[in-house]
């Protein structure tokens, strides 16, 4: 596969878009599924080692695209979408914060994908004009993680927790260490030029690329659909039984 030069002009990358959509469509099922558990629909425990690895691979999938098209994005001649970008994660992050806090308060989101997201946008944003240092540095700081305990730090979220009032649970965390490993092996990706892989043009092609393209407000609202439309499942077995 041909590498091609930082700050080559790329147009929007409709493999990326597919990419980036089959993490939605995943991240979808593994919500669907966990409101399928909360109301009695399915058994599993979401720490066996399938829902971890689903999850894991969820997470990969968005992370790694995010510095992907952070290589991509250097090479356009305006930046501002940069900031566009940081702004609507930032006042979505902020929203479901809000939004958990005050109907679920004991299980707030504080640090969540999107709040994740949002800073891992703005640390890889200088380094994603050197993808090959970034991705060793990534595959480092993943090896380091699962090979020894330096990074796992037990005892921060007990020193965090005693100068900021957090709950116990969380309905969603993403801790910095290994994700950020994964964030900066994303602009090799692009170095390598993925971007320009062709995709066939089918009908499920073209919703995975919808899915990548609007990837931010189908995470905001697809919730909104699934978990009232489970509830009233419920509601209608209960009162037909």
């Amino acid at each position: 596969m041909q590498a091609s030069p930082v700050f080559e002009t790329t147009k929007r990358s409709a493999f990326l878009d597919v990419y980036r959509g089959s993490a939605v469509l995943l991240m979808i099922i593994f919500h669907f599924c966990w409101d399928l558990l909360n109301f009695g629909f399915l058994e599993y425990s979401i720490y066996d080692p399938f829902w971890v690895y689903f999850r894991s691979l969820i997470l990969t999938l968005f992370l790694t695209a995010i510095g992907w098209s952070a290589y991509i994005a250097l090479g356009k001649s305006n930046n501002s979408s940069f900031w566009k970008r940081d702004i609507k994660l930032l006042i979505s992050a902020t929203a479901i914060s809000l939004a958990t806090y005050l109907t679920m308060p004991n299980q707030w989101i504080y640090f969540g994908i999107l709040h994740f997201i949002f800073i891992a946008s703005l640390l890889i944003r200088p380094l994603a004009k050197w993808p090959i240092p970034s991705a060793l540095a990534g595959a480092v700081i993943i090896l380091i993680y699962h090979s020894t305990n330096w990074l796992h730090f037990p005892n921060a979220f007990s020193i965090i927790t005693s100068y900021i009032a957090l709950p116990d649970k969380t309905l969603d965390i993403v801790f910095p260490f290994p994700w950020i490993g994964v964030v900066l092996i994303g602009p090799l990706l692009g170095y390598l030029n993925w971007q320009k892989c062709p995709t066939p043009n089918s009908l499920a092609i073209q919703i995975l690329a919808f899915m990548g393209r609007y990837a931010l407000p189908i995470y905001l609202i697809h919730q909104l659909v699934l978990f009232p439309l489970v509830a009233t499942f419920k509601m209608v077995l209960t009162l037909l039984s």
